[in-house]
């Protein structure tokens, strides 16, 4: 694995100066791989695998002994990167803290398309595959939860084949222009149901223009569900 650079900041310009035989570059390595060894078996526990490796040190780094234990915590999203950084912190009397990058893989359940997918088909369990593949290695990250994609649309074709990720698919509406609809009017316990027709599209939450069969009377409501519109009485 090539060099990576470590980037350091030091918090007290006395950090610098290490105490003659003293391993605190060993020190950090070991905090390091203590942080990252819970993470892998935290990510173990929810069904993830995950792999690293740390960067190299730069061999001219001197640091001065830390008189409490050096603590580690991501400092960017490790879901967001393969090439996350490590804040590894020393809080003693002479404080300081350094920068290391971690080579990093997060595998765990991915979905494709088990079939060429059309823009705007809602997806059904029987349209998916699941395979094994890395979550963190992308801009756009894979949806890993089958929970996720089912019942949801496709914002465009893709191939058999292809790994689908979040951009790739939408909340269906709820609502469709022209579709039968029950408009709803609450008032307390008090509530009144009548059958309506949807003027525009909407997604659930939205407001959308209604039409009462009965009265031919134009509102605008909610959205409350699938073929559902509420209005103020």
């Amino acid at each position: 694995m090539r060099t990576l650079i470590l980037l350091v900041s030091l918090l007290a310009t006395s950090a610098v100066l290490a105490d003659s035989g003293h391993d605190t570059t060993g020190e950090i390595r070991e905090a390091a791989n203590h942080f990252l060894s819970q993470f892998s078996e935290t990510q173990s526990r929810a069904g993830y695998t995950v792999e690293y490796e740390l960067g190299t040190l730069d061999p001219r780094l001197t640091l001065a002994p830390c008189a409490q234990a050096i603590s580690a915590d991501f400092n960017s999203d490790p879901w967001a990167s393969s090439q996350p950084t490590l804040l590894v912190t020393c809080t003693a009397s002479r404080p300081w803290r350094i920068f290391l990058p971690v080579s990093l893989s997060i595998k765990g359940a991915v979905y494709t398309a088990a079939r060429p997918l059309g823009r705007g088909e809602r997806i059904t369990a029987l349209m998916l595959s699941q395979e094994s593949g890395e979550l963190n290695n992308s801009r756009r990250a894979p949806v890993s939860r089958i929970e996720d994609l089912v019942g949801k649309e496709m914002t465009r074709s893709v191939n058999r084949g292809t790994v689908l990720t979040s951009d790739l698919i939408v909340e269906p509406d709820a609502v469709q222009r022209g579709d039968h609809v029950m408009i709803v009017a609450r008032s307390g316990n008090y509530t009144v149901r009548t059958r309506g027709k949807a003027l525009a599209n909407g997604q659930q939450g939205e407001q959308v223009m209604v039409e009462n069969l009965s009265s031919q009377r134009r509102v605008r409501g909610r959205v409350i569900g699938p073929g559902m519109v509420e209005i103020p009485m």
